[in-house]
């Protein structure tokens, strides 16, 4: 009987269990998951705790960071080709180093060019015996069509034309007077001869000129160098004294070639002149010669003269 008494404790034991089995199941793994939590818990507590030390590592991070930037960007450019400088144009460069010489020697520049261009111009032989004319003057003169020939001389703008024009007027105003014709000749010549001495006068005054210039420019830079130095307490950089040096030795140059060609245009075109005026006045003088026989009475009519002149 005492076994029979003793089952319904087991059982009520055995339901309490199996009653408890369910809340003991879903508090373990509350259970388990605390601890998970007390671990997780725990590293969020230690930054709490070392707060001010992994702070200043990222701040210290961050500030390092710009530090290393600046050394490592001019890296690339070492590597990179750098830009070649751009190259100024001569003539700029030239008025920078010219100053105020700049414009007085361009200007001179433009007038000799002009010069020797107009004066070589006109010292052709066109200018002085057109091969036209002559052979007009002779085809004339050898048929004895001096009236025609006076003419086309008169018309022709050359010297020759005018050296006979001058020489046969000349010679009919003087009855025939050969030696003053040719000394009316003479006189056109040497007059046009003055008028190609005072052009060319021009041109040797401008080679002058342009050599005096660039001596000026010469003296002008040097006193701006030496300037340069008086007025710095410590030696100049070689910068500071380009700017008149380069002035010194541009202006010289360019005074340089201005005068060298003028004053070998001036030498030429003289001598040209003068074997121009040579030649056109040995032409001139054998055609006029050809015009003597408008001059010369015939026996005839100085027979006529004669016995008529008594009789008076």
């Amino acid at each position: 009987m005492s076994r029979f008494r003793q089952i319904p404790r087991f059982l009520t034991a055995l339901l309490t269990c199996i009653a408890l089995a369910p809340v003991a199941m879903a508090q373990e793994p509350a259970k388990t998951a605390q601890p998970p939590a007390t671990k997780s818990a725990e590293p969020a507590a230690k930054p709490a705790t070392q707060d001010p030390a992994p702070v200043q590592v990222p701040a210290a991070n961050t500030e390092a960071a710009p530090a290393v930037a600046p050394s490592s960007a001019p890296a690339p450019s070492t590597n990179t080709p750098s830009a070649p400088p751009q190259q100024e144009s001569l003539l700029l460069w030239i008025y920078k180093a010219e100053g105020i010489f700049f414009f007085p020697q361009l200007f001179m520049s433009i007038g000799l060019v002009a010069m020797i261009v107009l004066y070589s111009m006109q010292v052709g032989r066109k200018e002085f015996m057109p091969l036209d004319f002559l052979d007009g003057m002779e085809n004339l003169t050898k048929e004895k069509k001096y009236q025609e020939a006076y003419d086309l001389s008169k018309s022709n703008n050359s010297l020759i034309g005018r050296l006979l024009t001058a020489g046969v007027v000349r010679l009919q105003t003087s009855g025939g007077q050969y030696p003053q014709a040719l000394e009316a000749m003479q006189e056109v010549g040497e007059d046009e001869g003055m008028k190609f001495d005072h052009r060319l006068s021009y041109l040797a005054m401008l080679a002058n000129i342009a050599t005096m210039v660039g001596l000026l420019g010469t003296v002008w830079g040097m006193v701006a160098a030496f300037m340069v130095i008086a007025q710095s307490d410590t030696s100049p950089k070689p910068s500071e004294l380009a700017t008149g040096v380069s002035q010194a030795l541009v202006t010289t140059v360019w005074g340089l070639l201005q005068a060298i060609p003028a004053i070998v245009a001036h030498t030429v075109i003289k001598n040209r002149i003068s074997r121009m005026m040579l030649e056109t006045g040995i032409t001139a003088e054998r055609l006029l010669s050809r015009f003597q026989s408008l001059t010369k009475p015939s026996k005839s009519a100085s027979s006529a003269t004669t016995t008529t002149g008594p009789s008076i």
